[in-house]
């Protein structure tokens, strides 16, 4: 009788091949929602902005009207501060969970309102988490992907954000045309950042965040989901190594002086390049 040697040469090759990116898209599909919500309130105001500035009673205010389109900005970045607290000190599936709240509060509050002040207060809670979730999304996404296919995943987060701007223009096309349509583009708003919020609880954690939070068996199996058991022992060993090579944590002060200040300065150009010449 001769050996099965069939069933071992298949496990070798599927190995050398590496995890399979099939395992991880739909984890990194349902982070990329908080991208395209940003993108979608970054455009939702801007066809029906005459209409709501009429219905609510400040037509005219280019004052009022500029800080409904741009409040959300200020949200923004208020989010922005802690988002990296927030990943660190609660995961990111809840740091996820936690962005979409706000934005299915304002989304509601700005879809209800019949004032200038609740709009402005609407549009402020959507800019929390505005500011909160992009940042974990990209961070999830980095430490969820197979090495393969990380750099194609991580363009998700400006597609999805693209997608998120075109969508919303396009559903405010019928404004005009449609009595009170634009408390419809708020309310849609709400319906992907729900959708989020659900999902959440069936995508995997940070292998990564549960690694250094001492939870390893948690991240193996986080690894098993994402990558498939064949790669759960290769994976866990590279993490092993980064967080050595790593060095330990980064101070706050270091982004202005020190080893991390190159790149600091570099994001700094970058940011400020972009908004001169976009």
């Amino acid at each position: 009788m001769e050996p099965d040697v069939e069933t071992p040469m298949r496990v070798t090759t599927d190995a050398v091949a590496g995890p399979s990116w099939r395992m991880s898209l739909p984890h990194v599909c349902v982070a990329t929602l908080t991208s395209f919500l940003f993108g979608y309130h970054s455009g939702v105001v801007n066809e029906p902005l005459e209409s709501i500035s009429a219905d609510l009673g400040f037509s005219g205010n280019t004052l009022a009207e500029g800080l409904v389109v741009s409040i959300c900005l200020g949200g923004a970045f208020i989010g922005c501060l802690f988002s990296g607290s927030v990943a660190d000190g609660i995961g990111r599936r809840r740091a996820f969970q936690l962005s979409a709240l706000p934005m299915i509060i304002g989304a509601a509050i700005s879809a209800l309102t019949n004032s200038l002040e609740g709009m402005l207060l609407g549009r402020f809670l959507v800019g929390t988490g505005m500011g909160l979730g992009p940042p974990v999304a990209s961070l999830y996404i980095t430490e969820v992907s197979p090495p393969t296919v990380r750099g194609t995943y991580g363009s998700f987060v400006q597609i999805a954000t693209c997608l998120g701007i075109i969508i919303s223009l396009l559903i405010g096309t019928p404004v005009k045309d449609i009595d009170r349509w634009w408390r419809v583009c708020f309310w849609v708003a709400a319906i992907p950042a729900t959708l989020q919020a659900l999902a959440m609880e069936f995508c995997a954690e940070s292998p990564q965040w549960l690694y250094k939070c001492g939870r390893t068996i948690e991240a193996e199996m986080q690894f098993e989901k994402l990558l498939g058991p064949l790669h759960v022992e290769s994976a866990m060993a590279e993490l092993s190594r980064s967080e050595r090579d790593d060095g330990g944590s980064v101070k706050y002060s270091e982004l202005f002086y020190g080893r991390h200040f190159n790149g600091t300065s570099y994001s700094v150009i970058h940011f400020v390049a972009s908004m001169l010449f976009l």
